[in-house]
């Protein structure tokens, strides 16, 4: 018995879902090796996909816009049969965080935003006056990361 015995639906190749799906070979390949899609080869090493993983791609490229690392998204994908396209059920299933992820984006957008205001409006970045300046590295106090942009109330003084 063959893989493709297993895999729902006709088989396209590589440059074919690339194409349909608007993303790069490369990533494709990635995402397989991730366990994310699956495909089989036939005697010239060839990959052929099935034409459900369209839809497991759509979710995957949404996934990551929202913010979702890959890792985040190859949890939420094992859940559901390789071969197959996720149901409806599946997709509420997966997606039903996704709007308070959306919502803690917007958040943090907005927050970005009133900071650019502040700064083109001051115009300064004076290294005395100017809390994007971090004089003597409070922010790394503060934490990892981009501590400013994240909002966090830095450490006084030294």
């Amino acid at each position: 018995m063959s893989d493709q015995e297993f895999i729902e639906g006709p088989l396209m190749a590589i440059g074919e879902i690339a194409r349909r799906s608007g993303v790069a070979a490369s990533a494709l390949r990635f995402y397989e090796s991730l366990g994310l899609i699956t495909s089989v080869r036939e005697g010239s090493s060839r990959r052929y996909f099935p034409r459900s993983c369209l839809r497991r791609i759509a979710f995957i490229v949404f996934a990551q816009r929202i913010g979702y690392s890959l890792e985040e998204i190859a949890e939420q994908v094992r859940t559901i049969d390789a071969n197959k396209s996720p149901s409806q059920e599946d997709w509420k299933r997966m997606t039903r965080d996704w709007r308070a992820r959306v919502r803690q984006r917007i958040e943090e957008l907005e927050r970005l935003d009133m900071e650019l205001d502040h700064c083109i409006g001051c115009g300064c970045l004076s290294l005395k006056r100017c809390r994007l300046s971090n004089p003597d590295d409070r922010a790394g106090r503060a934490g990892p990361g981009a501590r400013v942009w994240l909002g966090d109330t830095l450490p006084k003084g030294r």
